[in-house]
């Protein structure tokens, strides 16, 4: 009988201190989410335009902060663009490609000053849109929007979930 009252006593104890483990958690992960994230210095971000056509030779891309002020613009050349963002841009960006030659508007978003490399797309198109749809541009907001965005056949799927990166560059299976 002392055994068993030991037992549970410890049993509760032990599950007090997960529970409190998981909220402190939570709370990190909401303070976080709330804190501005800034370039600290000028740093490049380059990348490809495509549509489901292939790559887009020419056309403009816009750096504009998520409220539309622009930020800084480049032509695309051979599909290519190479950007400098200045010291404490504030994240998000987008950077959204339009064309003389096509009314098509294409749109990635940035989120991470970590990440260079950017694929506007589609599929990026469809992302940062769902994404806004949710509620704005943080990063939960944008793997959720990318794992409801993108067609993963069955074969790319596990019982355990996803195979592989369907956020890769926020612009689906790559």
């Amino acid at each position: 009988m002392k055994h068993k009252i030991l037992f549970l006593l410890l049993l509760v104890t032990l599950s007090s201190f997960s529970i409190t483990g998981c909220d402190q958690g939570q709370k990190t992960e909401k303070v976080s989410q709330s804190i501005t994230k800034k370039y600290t210095q000028a740093t490049f971000i380059e990348g490809i335009v495509s549509n489901d056509k292939g790559v887009i030779k020419t056309g403009m891309v816009e750096v504009t902060d998520e409220n539309g002020h622009l930020i800084t613009h480049v032509a695309v050349d051979n599909s290519h663009f190479r950007v400098e963002i200045p010291a404490n841009t504030a994240l998000p960006m987008l950077l959204t490609f339009s064309s003389d030659s096509s009314a098509e508007k294409l749109v990635t978003v940035v989120i991470d000053d970590r990440i260079t490399k950017y694929f506007i797309n589609p599929s990026s198109t469809a992302i940062a849109k769902a994404a806004k749809a949710i509620g704005g541009y943080t990063r939960t907001n944008m793997i959720r929007a990318a794992e409801d965005t993108v067609h993963t056949p069955d074969a790319n799927k596990t019982t355990t979930g996803w195979r592989g990166d369907p956020t890769t560059q926020y612009g689906g299976w790559h």
